[in-house]
């Protein structure tokens, strides 16, 4: 118990240092004042498909974007990979892969990446508003560096830093967020699960480049000068969750593996500059092959279409299939599909690929 007060008080450390200090959670006056939210959309498969409930129980490299912690559960080696199409009618794509690998005895290294694809974007000015020059291709990209650990049987630390890069072709803007997470894990069969992360700590971004900058002419003179636009800092949607889940066990086969698992989860999420959110869900497991989710997100204001301020109305879904490769290394091999419920717009669905070597 006590590295976990220090694992705790560490982490509460790191928030209170990093926020500002006027930070007030779900604070609706502050709403759409934060930029790089990317950085709140879920690009994997698994956790998307109930709903991102599963932040105290998530393992192994997906819990990059939930509870970082959750990378400490990772035997060896573990890869994956996703492509999201994103509120499918708007064309956006997000391609996502991970890498992570165990070294010494209880840690955890990781790497992960997530880019947005917008397709090719007709360019316009004030006089040719129709377009007809030619495109371009905003990027966005996101590189998280990531270190877990096991502290014991039942405690799970993690830090994750996150390089943010958004750009256009003459303007763009760069900064770094932190991620740092802790998972409790305790019960008979280590089916009571416990979590707690902050996600996007960081300094301000702001834009810079040629794209703020215009020329324009004296009146009096006549003397033609270039003239530099400033740009506004803006803060990063820093969050927080708190998370629980339930591990229910029904069977065994000849190998006293638990044959059916029912796992209930639940998750809070304080956002620093949109609504608070809850997200619940459950998932059955059959052996380590099948798993079916489905989960919920709720946030004030979301069944009334006049007030809700996302484009999600709650209802998600995923499947899982995985398969032994090699018995003896205990590699395996799943597909993960997970899809999620927009008005407008007609859903978002990912498909996923992961390789346990």
């Amino acid at each position: 118990m006590k590295n976990l007060s220090k694992i705790c008080l560490t982490v509460a450390m790191i928030g209170a240092a990093a926020m500002p200090t006027n930070l007030i959670a779900g604070n609706k006056d502050r709403a759409g004042q934060a930029g790089a939210t990317e950085l709140l959309i879920n690009p994997w498969a698994r956790s998307s498909g109930w709903a991102g409930a599963n932040s105290a129980s998530i393992r192994g490299l997906e819990a990059s974007f939930l509870n970082i912690a959750g990378t400490a559960f990772t035997k060896k080696t573990e890869m994956m990979f996703a492509r999201t199409n994103w509120l499918v009618g708007s064309d956006i794509w997000i391609n996502s892969f991970g890498f992570s690998q165990k070294v010494g005895a209880t840690g955890v290294i990781g790497l992960s990446m997530m880019s947005l694809d917008f397709g090719d974007i007709p360019i316009t000015t004030v006089n040719l508003p129709e377009g007809g020059i030619g495109t371009y291709r905003p990027t966005y990209f996101n590189l998280g560096l990531s270190y877990a650990k096991a502290f014991s049987d039942n405690i799970y630390g993690g830090l994750n830093v996150k390089i943010i890069n958004e750009s256009l072709p003459d303007v763009s803007a760069k900064g770094v967020a932190m991620d740092a997470g802790i998972q409790y894990v305790t019960g008979k069969y280590d089916n009571v699960h416990f979590g707690i992360s902050l996600r996007n700590i960081g300094p301000r971004m702001r834009f810079r480049g040629d794209g703020l900058s215009f020329r324009g002419t004296v009146p009096s003179t006549g003397t033609s000068l270039t003239v530099e636009q400033r740009s506004a800092d803006f803060e990063l949607p820093s969050l927080l969750n708190i998370g629980g889940a339930y591990d229910f066990y029904f069977g065994q086969d000849s190998s006293a593996n638990k044959t059916h698992r029912v796992t209930v989860a639940g998750n809070f999420n304080s956002n620093s500059f949109s609504k608070d959110q809850f997200q619940f869900g459950v998932e059955y497991g059959f052996k380590s092959f099948l798993m079916i989710r489905v989960g919920y997100m709720y946030e004030n204001g979301i069944f009334n279409d006049e007030e809700r301020t996302t484009a999600f109305t709650g209802p998600t879904a995923g499947v899982t299939l995985e398969v032994p490769m090699n018995k003896a290394k205990g590699s395996t091999f799943g597909l993960d599909f997970s899809y999620r419920t927009t008005n407008p717009f007609n859903g978002s669905w990912t498909i996923g690929a992961r390789m346990n070597l």
